[in-house]
């Protein structure tokens, strides 16, 4: 089974404060072009994204230099939606993060610094959540700095709870990019 774990691309995306609104124009019609395709635009944090290291942390990898790697592999969704502000220690397991793709089912939350501390020396392979961030300036220098990547926007990791899967969400080759859009799924077992 494949578990769609983006949101909608649309004009109604909704974006972080000040980042660029989503617009979709049309370009061509078959009726008159012989063909059908629109024109899109929009920051490259729309929707459900992922941020690259350039982001946060000056000289950083850009979209385009990181592995393949780092955006596929083994994942696991950690709920957390019971609790208030910033995720704390004490709301995770202790253990079984090693080269995962670590997913955070927050209901809005974001982490705390000492959280992404905690997954950098543990060794995962990617970060995501279901909020529009991850967490604050340092909680993105923090992941980033160590070139984990940052999924942001994840939507459906209900559907994943207490499951086996791999998690896939390829960035666009943006070229000196600070991060792009995703389709993020998870392929359960």
């Amino acid at each position: 089974m494949i578990v769609d774990l983006s949101v909608p691309l649309s004009e109604d995306t909704p974006v972080y404060p000040d980042d660029p609104g989503v617009s979709i124009r049309l370009w061509a019609v078959i009726d008159r072009d012989g063909y059908y395709m629109n024109i899109l635009k929009m920051g490259e944090h729309s929707g459900t994204h992922v941020d690259a290291p350039a982001h946060f942390v000056p000289g950083g990898k850009t979209i385009d230099e990181m592995p393949l790697e780092r955006f596929a592999g083994r994942g696991m969704v950690v709920d957390v939606r019971g609790g208030e502000g910033p995720v704390r220690l004490d709301e995770i397991p202790d253990e079984g993060y090693f080269d995962r793709i670590v997913l955070f089912l927050t209901g809005g939350r974001e982490l705390s610094p000492e959280v992404a501390l905690f997954l950098v020396a543990e060794g995962v392979r990617a970060v995501g959540t279901d909020s529009m961030s991850i967490g604050d300036d340092a909680v993105h220098r923090i992941l980033l700095s160590e070139e984990v990547p940052v999924f942001e926007n994840l939507t459906n990791l209900e559907a994943l709870l207490g499951k086996d899967f791999t998690f896939v969400a390829f960035p666009l080759k943006i070229e000196g990019g600070s991060g792009s859009p995703v389709r993020a799924v998870a392929f359960v077992e």
